[in-house]
């Protein structure tokens, strides 16, 4: 895909992973709608931008796909790209998970991924044409002792994104996940130190460098697809 002049719409844009796809698909000249829950970190972002537009909302209120993507063709007269990219990530021991935590977890990495997805793919499809990338995880591919319910999520992202591809083949819609191994986004902050020093492990990503994948999948020529790309740091032995 051609990317300049392209509109694309990334959630979880105000920080992270999603900040840096912002600022890499700026670089290559595609107009943006940023959302995330803070008004103030999105307009910070949208401030070192070319052209990016804010629409701070809950991704997981069931209104919010489609008024997300309405946002995008009424300020730039279409959508060509989603990065499906907010989620969080709660662990714990039988013993000590917090399960209200959990199930909000579930909400956000599962439910409101599904609901941005087929309200896009839609549009795409009516258009025929489109890219959905959802952000996975190498926890989508395996998992861990206390980490299962967000492997969990990763994993129905996982089935989803290649059950959506395998749907829209020959739709001219292309769907893709990307998934990181340890990226240094602070996400790991509020573990224990025990569970920092194992996900640290072999290092960490940057930001930037899932960004860098984010492009390359998008910049692929039409005949092209990669449908998931795996990420991790070099020496990560898990």
């Amino acid at each position: 895909m051609e990317l300049q002049n392209k509109v694309a719409l990334i959630t979880g844009a105000s920080s992270g992973i999603g900040r840096a796809i912002a600022e890499d698909l700026d670089a290559v000249g595609m107009n943006l709608i940023l959302t995330a829950r803070s008004q103030d970190k999105l307009e910070k972002v949208a401030a070192s931008l070319k052209n990016a537009k804010v629409f701070a909302a809950t991704i997981t209120d069931p209104d919010v796909p489609q008024k997300l993507v309405d946002f995008a063709i009424a300020t730039f007269g279409q959508l060509d790209v989603v990065i499906n990219n907010a989620g969080a990530m709660t662990i714990g021991s039988i013993e000590e998970v917090d399960i209200e935590a959990v199930c909000q977890m579930v909400r956000l990495n599962v439910e409101s991924v599904y609901r941005l997805a087929y309200t896009a793919l839609r549009y795409f499809k009516q258009n025929g044409s489109g890219f959905l990338i959802n952000t996975s995880s190498i926890a989508g591919l395996k998992t861990s002792p206390t980490v299962g319910a967000y492997s969990g999520t990763k994993h129905a992202v996982e089935a989803f994104t290649d059950a959506l591809r395998m749907e829209l083949a020959g739709t001219g819609v292309k769907v893709a996940a990307i998934a990181p191994g340890t990226v240094d986004t602070g996400l790991y902050d509020h573990w224990g130190q025990d569970s920092k020093d194992w996900v640290m492990t072999g290092g960490a990503l940057q930001p930037q460098d899932i960004a860098r994948g984010v492009r390359t999948v998008l910049e692929q020529p039409d005949h092209v697809l990669i449908p998931r790309m795996l990420i991790v740091p070099t020496n990560a032995g898990f």
